[in-house]
């Protein structure tokens, strides 16, 4: 039996398998699976075992998972393309009898009434429906959806967005990537859904005054309307599926979808949840 987490190379599998490689699991049984060796080069390099293999082409996937393997299927970055990806890993999966399947899905799982959370839904059916012994880490957001976009935001003195006086609860990957570990690594996580969430939520005004505080330079939140900021994402080249989709986000944002702290989160990976400020800060610095 292994540990096997997809995407290993990404912004998120890359924490989780450090995550793992940090704790007492024995390295030889983390499996990770990636489309390009040589990115995963350096994991490689510490004993893990790598499994080549694409979403996209099914037959490299017949043989990447064994029976009784606990496998993370970290969601595909490829927004509008999602379900067919996970559909192949779920029925590879399958067919091998894999011990327990977790998902990277998103916070409300089945209640969350915004695009970008469709084919996150679509997924969990998929799982539920294949049988197999599932964890579904539904995760708020990442607070480097925001961090790591500080650049334009201090270069104009202003964060757009169409999201009113909404909050967000969000938390590091590296807090989301160590709950991944501890549920892939425990006990008691089979058949359960659990809604991941920062311990205090943020609103976009409150984010301006912090990134204010902490840079020395006046930061204002602009809130413009929805058709705006649609506008706005499509003048700056951003494809028209997916700004809409960005304008979705936010107005769920104002909704209060993303706003839920459930500590949830924070009881997994056995402390508090990284603070919105600490995150600007480490990307002040960086």
């Amino acid at each position: 039996m292994s540990i096997v987490v997809t995407g290993a190379t990404g912004q998120l599998g890359h924490l989780v398998v450090e995550s793992l490689l940090a704790g007492d699991f024995p390295t030889g049984d983390i499996a990770a699976v990636v489309r390009n060796r040589e990115k995963a080069a350096d994991i490689a390099a510490r004993g893990v075992e790598l499994r080549v293999a694409d979403y996209d082409r099914p037959e490299t996937l017949v043989n990447t998972f064994r029976a009784g393997d606990r496998l993370l299927l970290i969601s595909a970055g490829d927004v509008g393309r999602r379900v067919p990806q996970h559909a192949a890993v779920i029925d590879a999966a399958r067919s091998a009898g894999v011990g327990q399947l977790a998902y990277t899905g998103i916070l409300g799982g089945p209640d969350a009434d915004f695009e970008l959370a469709a084919e996150h839904k679509l997924t969990e059916q998929l799982i539920l429906d294949s049988k197999l012994p599932y964890t579904f880490l539904r995760n708020g957001f990442y607070s480097e959806i925001y961090t790591e976009n500080l650049a334009p935001v201090l270069e104009h003195g202003r964060l757009v967005a169409n999201a009113g006086a909404g909050r967000i609860a969000s938390a590091s990957r590296a807090d989301y990537a160590t709950a991944a570990a501890a549920v892939l690594t425990g006990e008691g996580h089979l058949d359960r859904a659990y809604e991941l969430s920062g311990d205090t939520a943020w609103s976009f005004a409150e984010y301006a005054a912090e990134v204010s505080r902490q840079s020395g330079q006046t930061v204002t939140y602009d809130d413009v309307p929805s058709e705006t900021r649609l506008k706005i994402l499509i003048d700056a080249k951003v494809p028209e599926p997916m700004a809409e989709i960005l304008v979705g986000v936010d107005n769920a944002i104002e909704r209060g979808r993303l706003a839920g702290t459930t500590r949830e989160l924070a009881r997994l990976i056995g402390r508090p949840t990284t603070p919105i400020g600490d995150s600007i800060a480490k990307a002040l610095e960086g």
